[in-house]
């Protein structure tokens, strides 16, 4: 056993994320396991994987302390970073418009790049350095474009963090999605299950059902296609994917969720290479000043000409 007392400079922090950095051999699945069978607690009391840790706040860890040979070795930078076009900067947040087939973390399967490699040589950062280093703040899905916040400072961390719990930030997407809509407007409120939920939870609790609400509006159609801007209440993992496949309505390209055959059809027919899913819009309020900020990405020029394609006019704007 081991403990680990918070500083100013580690306050806000979800518990997760500590765990993740103090028991580097241990994977993501294990960090929640501990935690939710008391085996990590803060102030000698169980605690949720997603408590903000408070200056002075200790957490005791029941296992075994790891020793200098298990901390994880900064990865080394990538040869090759992608061009990733940047949106708005100040001291303490980075928005940028991610291309699609960038995933934002490292992890398990993930070659090659990261939004996260590029931030990090971008500003400059030591690998080396112990303390808060810059991080998105949110997530999008490897194939999904479009705008991502990105934390330069713990502060501002923290604050978007908050922010994007309390699902205060308005995000708003455009999708193309198989077939034509029942009507021009819609909210599809149907609950989803926990993605990260474990097959021993699911056992011994059943499947943890979690509300999701999406709104969609038709901006036109296409050839056995739609076009829709979405927004989201909830931020479930693949809510917007999830959701319109539920509804008979798949979002195109997605291998995952989507229609196989109508995928491998447009594939040939319009050169669509990733799903159709684009972070068009996102407004949330400044971390640090209060400001509201308002950040658009135009549509990739290859989502456009697949519109083009199916039929669909779309007038591409390079301002960001």
């Amino acid at each position: 056993m081991f403990e680990h007392t918070i500083s100013d400079d580690e306050a806000g922090q979800r518990l997760d994320k500590l765990a993740r950095r103090l028991l580097p051999e241990v994977p993501l699945s294990g960090v929640f396991k501990l935690i939710r069978t008391r085996r990590i607690r803060v102030n000698g009391k169980r605690a949720a994987v997603d408590y903000l840790l408070q200056p002075g706040d200790v957490v005791q860890f029941r296992v075994v302390q790891p020793g200098p040979e298990a901390l994880r070795k900064p990865r080394p930078p990538p040869a090759r970073l992608p061009e990733v076009p940047i949106l708005y900067e100040d001291d303490a947040i980075l928005a940028v418009d991610k291309p699609g087939g960038l995933a934002v973390h490292p992890g398990s399967g993930i070659k090659g790049a990261t939004l996260v490699d590029w931030a990090r040589q971008y500003l400059q950062v030591d690998p080396e350095q112990k303390d808060f280093k810059p991080s998105p703040a949110h997530r999008l899905d490897r194939e999904t474009s479009g705008v991502i916040l990105i934390a330069k400072k713990r502060k501002a961390m923290v604050g978007l963090t908050e922010i994007f719990t309390a699902g205060t930030a308005d995000k708003t997407y455009l999708t193309l999605v198989k077939g034509r809509m029942p009507r021009p407007v819609g909210t599809i409120d149907l609950p989803l299950a926990e993605h990260q939920q474990t097959a021993r939870s699911r056992q011994e609790r059943g499947v943890n059902m979690q509300p999701a609400v999406t709104h969609y509006r038709v901006l036109a159609t296409g050839a056995g296609v739609s076009l829709l801007e979405c927004t989201i209440e909830t931020g479930r993992t693949h809510q917007i994917r999830r959701h319109l496949a539920a509804i008979g309505h798949p979002v195109a390209g997605d291998a995952r969720y989507g229609d196989f055959p109508f995928n491998r059809e447009i594939a040939k027919s319009w050169g669509l290479k990733r799903q159709f899913l684009h972070a068009r819009r996102l407004e949330i309020q400044h971390p640090i000043s209060g400001q509201r900020m308002v950040f658009e990405a135009p549509l990739p020029d290859e989502l456009v000409e697949v519109l083009r394609a199916a039929g669909i006019a779309w007038t591409t704007s390079k301002k960001r």
